[in-house]
């Protein structure tokens, strides 16, 4: 595995364009890739599960300088420790989790950057606002002055289409880019975090700004 680790970031940063932000999944993966992976340059690690990350990020405290972003769901009673060890939450998926990050990190002193995850094809599996109700929850939304706002996450339902995953994306931007030129919100959402192993280079083709890889990275994972 030594090295592989290296070689496999190194292939993937030559043929993403400078802008996109290469976020490694770090899910089920031992301390010691996550080491290798930071020594080949990745300096954001991503955590789906709070007690995972509590454990990871322990043992990483002399890698001061990785930013480590949450990117699963986010259940009310993990926000105060999520605040605590992450600098980005991707997955904030309703106005009512909003708002308790809004309320618990003014009490902390945080000002976590957030995205808002979307749900822009009907997937059972998946958490997200659907355009209509977020779009109608943007004003209050706008008053969670504690939280950066940042921009969007989508996850691409499984078994979709080349064309279809590709859809979902340009969706993504373009609802993005239909916020932005909203007269009434003053949010300017400039990242799209979306885009995984499996269709990161469609992602990467409607405009993500940050991709979200586990497998390409580290291989298969073992339970």
């Amino acid at each position: 595995m030594t090295g592989l680790i290296a070689k496999r970031i190194t292939e993937i940063r030559q043929e993403l364009p400078p802008h996109v932000r290469l976020i490694a999944v770090t899910k089920q993966v031992s301390v010691d890739a996550i080491r290798q992976a930071y020594v080949a340059g990745v300096r954001d690690f991503a955590e789906s599960r709070i007690q995972e990350a509590d454990q990871k990020i322990a043992q990483l405290q002399d890698l001061p300088d990785i930013t480590w972003h949450l990117i699963g769901h986010l259940q009310s009673n993990k926000v105060k420790r999520a605040l605590e060890l992450f600098t980005w939450i991707h997955s904030v998926d309703s106005l009512k989790l909003a708002q308790r990050l809004d309320r618990l990190a003014a009490e902390l002193s945080r000002q976590p950057q957030v995205c808002l995850q979307v749900k822009l094809a009907p997937d059972p599996d998946k958490y997200g606002w659907i355009v209509p109700e977020l779009l109608a929850d943007l004003p209050q939304l706008e008053a969670c002055k504690s939280l950066k706002i940042q921009g969007l996450m989508t996850i691409v339902p499984l078994g979709l289409s080349r064309s279809n995953t590709l859809a979902v994306f340009e969706n993504t931007r373009n609802l993005a880019d239909k916020i932005n030129q909203q007269a009434e919100t003053n949010l300017c959402l400039q990242e799209l975090s979306m885009g995984m192993s499996n269709d990161y280079p469609l992602a990467v083709e409607a405009g993500a700004t940050m991709i979200r890889l586990g497998r390409t990275i580290f291989g298969e994972r073992t339970p």
